[in-house]
């Protein structure tokens, strides 16, 4: 919106006395002047909306209170550290804060738009899903087949979108890996297709597994979105993506806003969400926000480079698909279900072996970094 308006503006003074005045107005063009203006847009508006979000979230008593997975589980240090009546749906303010500042600081296309449709409809299942766990007052929520249809359902349609029009079929039809420099199938639109609903669909629901301690999955979102941030204005940009032999995509750099004003809203919300957590984000952060890394990765042609710069995501999903599956298998071989970790996901278990919740977040952090900096690194190495 504010590109539309100042270059209105420009074009309007064309000629006149105040052509020289209103010149400066030029440097909206620049995506890079955009990008910081809406991290520094989304931060200032998260930091000062957010205490009246938590108020009015604690004023109509969307809190959480019931036990969560630790407290059920029976960990001393989680009882004494209960954060019953924490109010939850915290992600209203993040993403409520992302989708107007893309608005303002973006140069809308169909890349931008698709992206902020499809965190606005997983945020709604997100509340949804917050909305039951507070209505039960359990941890259960919505149906699991409920929100995989919904999810699926939603990836299914970004990859039928792309793949019928021309500009960005190839986004589809080509599978492209980390490190090597073309395309490893080509005239692949069905399996192009699966990987773009895995990836939307496995990101979203490993950010939500990930949501379980203060700060974790927020922190660790905001990693990987600097590593987008980067990819993004290079896949939008004809002479680095040459350069660096990457899969160019015209209007690609106007993701890296969208990643900014994730960055910005994502480092508001950790000042509210950092130990001990004043707001959760719940399912209606979590699951959109997890969504658009899988959106964006999609959208550049890197759906594998998520895998490695979002490793700590992954590391907690399989723990979970681990563990359920190990404990099925032994139930029905031994008659009795056995555990690989001592809790999922994999967050807990290291809970459970003694390490404090800071720790654990740190950490993670660290590790998050690390997978961050590999992710960079196909960059170079192709």
């Amino acid at each position: 919106m504010l590109y539309y308006l100042t270059q209105w503006l420009l074009e309007a003074v064309r000629g006149t006395d105040w052509a020289e005045t209103l010149s400066p107005l030029r440097v909206f063009r620049y995506i890079t002047f955009r990008t910081a203006g809406a991290a520094v847009t989304a931060l200032l508006l998260t930091l000062w909306i957010g205490p009246a979000v938590i108020a009015w979230l604690k004023r109509i008593k969307f809190g959480q209170e019931y036990d969560d997975k630790a407290q059920q589980a029976g960990d001393l240090k989680a009882r004494l550290l209960s954060k019953k009546g924490t109010p939850t749906m915290g992600g209203i303010l993040i993403i409520g804060v992302l989708d107007v500042t893309a608005l303002l600081w973006t140069q809308w296309n169909p890349l931008v738009l698709l992206t902020l449709l499809s965190v606005a409809v997983l945020c709604g299942l997100g509340f949804y899903d917050d909305y039951a766990k507070i209505a039960k007052q359990n941890a259960a929520g919505a149906a699991e087949i409920v929100k995989l249809i919904v999810q699926f359902a939603l990836a299914f349609f970004i990859g039928g979108y792309l793949w019928a029009d021309p500009k960005t079929s190839k986004l589809v039809t080509e599978v492209m890996v980390p490190f090597i420099k073309f395309p490893v199938m080509t005239g692949a639109g069905i399996v192009g297709t699966i990987i773009v609903a895995l990836t939307v669909v496995g990101s979203s629901n490993a950010v939500n597994l990930t949501d379980g301690l203060d700060g974790l999955a927020v922190g660790c979102t905001l990693i990987v979105s600097f590593v987008f941030l980067f990819l993004t204005y290079l896949a939008g940009n004809f002479r680095t993506a040459t350069y660096l032999q990457i899969p160019y995509v015209a209007g690609a750099g106007e993701l890296t806003v969208i990643c900014g004003a994730l960055i910005g809203s994502g480092l508001g919300f950790l000042w509210f969400n950092c130990h001990p957590a004043q707001v959760f984000m719940g399912d209606t952060g979590s699951l959109p926000l997890g969504g658009a890394l899988g959106i964006i990765a999609v959208l550049i042609h890197q759906p594998f480079v998520l895998v490695i710069a979002g490793g700590v995501f992954v590391a907690e999903a399989v723990s979970v698909l681990m563990q359920r599956s190990w404990f099925k298998f032994t139930r029905l071989r031994y008659g009795e279900g056995r555990r690989i970790f001592l809790m999922a996901p994999l967050h807990h278990h290291f809970e459970k072996k003694g390490w404090y919740e800071s720790q654990v977040v740190v950490r993670f952090y660290i590790l998050c970094f690390l997978c961050a900096v590999v992710a960079l690194s196909t960059l170079k190495i192709r």
